[in-house]
């Protein structure tokens, strides 16, 4: 049996003006996979996706890699679950690229030379190498977008979760991020309306609306259901 990573049990959510943004969520992730949850805006994607390192927390239980998420290892749990969000500059805040990348291990308590190294790896990883004394703000969308991955590879997480990682990206930029996550080795959570990128990347999909689950299952039966999709607000 593949083993579960991330084990959410009636999860629910509300803002502190009272609107209800998901109801009863149940969902496992396994070592491995790459996930899509798909759904229009306003679904729920991106809250349920603020839930898996603690940003956000509510009623219900979410274990991840074995333990329940809580005060007590939410640091620890920050470290292994890396979120991407869908705006790069909200994750890019240093004057340099390396000083970006370098936050999360200098934040574990790395030395100096191992700081290089996970800095080194990450930008390598992203395809950014000698980026490093670049200021964040002058690079492309595209470039942002890779060296806000970067930040959270530094980290060796074991779960990724994106929230539209192809946004507003320019053709070229959008396959070299696609073809960037195919490559990237960990278990992979990606919150997306691109459904082509669903189907070249995600095995296994969820469709989400007005905060619930309304399907779990195999890409293709996913995205070959029309009837399904139209209901989602995902095709005409």
């Amino acid at each position: 049996m593949p083993e579960p990573v991330i084990e959410i049990e009636n999860l629910n959510f509300s803002y502190p003006d009272g609107r209800e943004v998901l109801k009863n969520i149940h969902l496992t992730v396994f070592r491995g996979e790459t996930l899509a949850i798909i759904g229009p805006n306003g679904a729920g994607k991106s809250t349920l996706l603020l839930h898996l390192n603690g940003i956000l927390h509510e009623n219900g239980s979410v274990r991840i890699l074995g333990e329940t998420l809580n005060d007590r290892n939410l640091r620890r749990i920050r470290a292994r679950v890396g979120l991407i969000f869908q705006n790069p500059d909200d994750q890019l805040f240093c004057p340099l690229v390396y000083d970006d990348v370098a936050f999360g291990p200098l934040n574990l308590g790395y030395s100096p030379s191992k700081v290089r190294e996970k800095v080194e790896k990450a930008l390598a990883e992203v395809g950014m190498s000698g980026f490093e004394q670049r200021a964040p703000h002058h690079l492309s969308l595209g470039e942002k977008k890779r060296i806000a991955i970067a930040t959270v590879l530094s980290m060796d997480p074991e779960i990724l979760a994106f929230d539209e990682p192809t946004s507003n990206l320019d053709p070229r930029a959008r396959w070299l991020l696609i073809n960037l996550l195919k490559r990237l080795p960990a278990t992979k959570i990606i919150a997306t309306h691109d459904l082509e990128m669903v189907r070249l990347l995600c095995e296994r999909t969820v469709v989400i609306d007005k905060g619930q689950i309304l399907a779990d299952g195999p890409t293709d039966s996913i995205l070959n259901n029309l009837e399904l999709l139209r209901t989602a607000g995902l095709a005409a």
